[in-house]
């Protein structure tokens, strides 16, 4: 599909306004795209990532296999069913890693303030670039160009005012494209979407809003303040103010940590303790490696399973000290597996956290700019 740039205006004109240029930058079919790279023969081709055996999963889908239906987390085997001919590769993270470290580095020629928030998608503020450009729409399209011609692979991207729009805007005109809002025009488009395109806004959430009259942006709009509060509790605000195209918060490079942790999603789901226990050791290991590299301490450690079916299950202790060592840290790990056998289902993701934070030793050693490694 061929690239499409929707101009509405020439380029957010932030600030004059006092307001930001925001960029988000979405890598497109990430991880099948990479495969379809190194393995010419797939060009072109319905391919997965992820495991293909009866009790596998999708991890990405090309452009092609999603033309079947074929989406991220869909069992493999209902995959195939959609599309007969998919062809599955197996994840290679360290791969994507290094090409995420790549597209990382092209952002940060225009700006420091780079807020990733996955391997292939980010957040860049440039209302004050290193270049001098002064056009986001612009840069925009030079890290797309860039992109492309040092990783061989495509990106979109979506130019506003804040984080709430740019995001929207990437997924516009995807793949291969870019989108620019404006100011002053962010509401209107905002009102034209349904409200399953705004972020934090999932199926469930959709259907109690078609339950209440409530598809479109423009739909949300119309309810006032109190009748979402009532409705939604505290996600309220949220809602209210992304139904009139506003977003507040700010692009940060180094976000606060809340916590250290790292999941690992399988592509066959497990039950076999002894393969939950390696799985336990290599998260420690991941882990408690992050936590030193951060410079950080604290006294809650979280386990974190998710089933088969999705239902997702939580356990955490909290000492009155902090955890001393990686021994401790595992100790507890597996302390709180163990008193979840039998598991009552396989499980598709297993995740341990450490929390309750507390810097100590400065902060000489920087981590990543999350504080969550999804993938292992």
């Amino acid at each position: 599909m061929p690239a499409q740039d929707d101009h509405h205006g020439d380029d957010p004109d932030a600030e004059a306004d006092g307001l930001r240029k925001i960029i988000h930058v979405d890598m497109d079919a990430f991880y099948a795209s990479v495969e379809q790279r190194d393995d010419p023969s797939l060009r072109g081709l319905p391919v997965a990532v992820g495991g293909s055996s009866g009790r596998g999963v999708v991890a990405a889908a090309s452009y092609e296999a999603r033309a079947f239906g074929v989406r991220s987390a869909m069992p493999s085997v209902r995959a195939v069913r959609m599309c007969p001919d998919l062809i599955f590769r197996k994840p290679r993270f360290e791969v994507y890693r290094e090409v995420s470290q790549q597209i990382r580095a092209i952002f940060l020629d225009y700006t420091p303030h780079v807020e990733p928030l996955s391997l292939d998608e980010a957040y860049l503020d440039v209302t004050a670039d290193l270049k001098g450009i002064g056009s986001a729409t612009r840069i925009a399209q030079e890290i797309r160009r860039r992109i492309k011609a040092e990783t061989q692979l495509t990106a979109s991207a979506g130019v506003s005012y804040n984080k709430f729009i740019a995001k929207l805007a990437s997924d516009q005109n995807k793949p291969d494209g870019l989108c620019v809002i404006r100011p002053g025009e962010g509401a209107a488009f905002v009102a034209a979407l349904p409200v399953r395109r705004f972020h934090g806004v999932g199926p469930r959430g959709a259907e109690k809003m078609a339950r209440l009259g409530i598809e479109t942006g423009a739909d949300l709009a119309g309810k006032d303040l109190t009748f979402l509060r009532a409705n939604f509790g505290s996600f309220a605000e949220y809602l209210y103010r992304a139904a009139r195209g506003v977003d507040l918060r700010q692009v940060r490079a180094n976000r606060p940590r809340k916590s250290v942790g790292g999941e690992r999603t399988f592509f066959e789901n497990i039950e076999d303790p002894a393969a939950l226990r390696e799985t336990m050791d290599h998260i420690v290991d991941v882990v408690w490696e992050r936590i030193e590299r951060a410079g950080s301490r604290g006294r809650t450690v979280t386990l974190k399973l998710r089933y088969a079916d999705f239902q997702t299950l939580t356990r955490a202790r909290s000492l009155p000290h902090f955890v001393a060592d990686k021994a401790e840290f595992a100790r507890i790990g597996h302390a709180l597996l163990e008193e979840q056998m039998p598991l009552p289902q396989p499980i598709r993701l297993m995740g341990l956290t450490l929390s309750a934070l507390e810097r100590h030793e400065g902060e000489a050693r920087k981590g990543p700019a999350d504080g969550q490694l999804s993938l292992l």
